[in-house]
């Protein structure tokens, strides 16, 4: 599952390097003239940031889903294991505690 959203980060970075580049390219088309070239580029432009706003929603919502099932989850473990979960979290203040008397 994380190399998945590994791979998608990736290729999202690469989309806005691409935008990037696309958007220097037309800055040079557009000092000197402005006409079909430039037109070219504007609409690719456009197109893969459109594609890189898509690629951006679906991580995010990925991420929210995943979220929700690791909330769910942990949920049910505290219903099913109250005293576990409640040893843990004492547990965790514990060590939280000791870290920040050391300052």
């Amino acid at each position: 599952m994380n190399s998945d959203i590994e791979l998608v980060r990736d290729k999202l970075a690469a989309d806005f390097k691409a935008i990037l580049a696309d958007t220097e390219e037309l800055l040079q088309v557009t000092a000197g003239q402005a006409g079909e070239k430039a037109g070219a580029v504007r609409d690719r432009i456009q197109q893969r940031l459109r594609l890189a706003k898509a690629e951006f929603d679906a991580v995010e919502a990925a991420a929210l889903r995943k979220a929700r099932e690791a909330a769910k989850a942990t949920d049910n473990y505290v219903y099913a294991h109250p005293w576990t979960a409640a040893g843990v979290a004492a547990g965790v203040g514990l060590l939280i505690g000791m870290l920040i008397s050391r300052r």
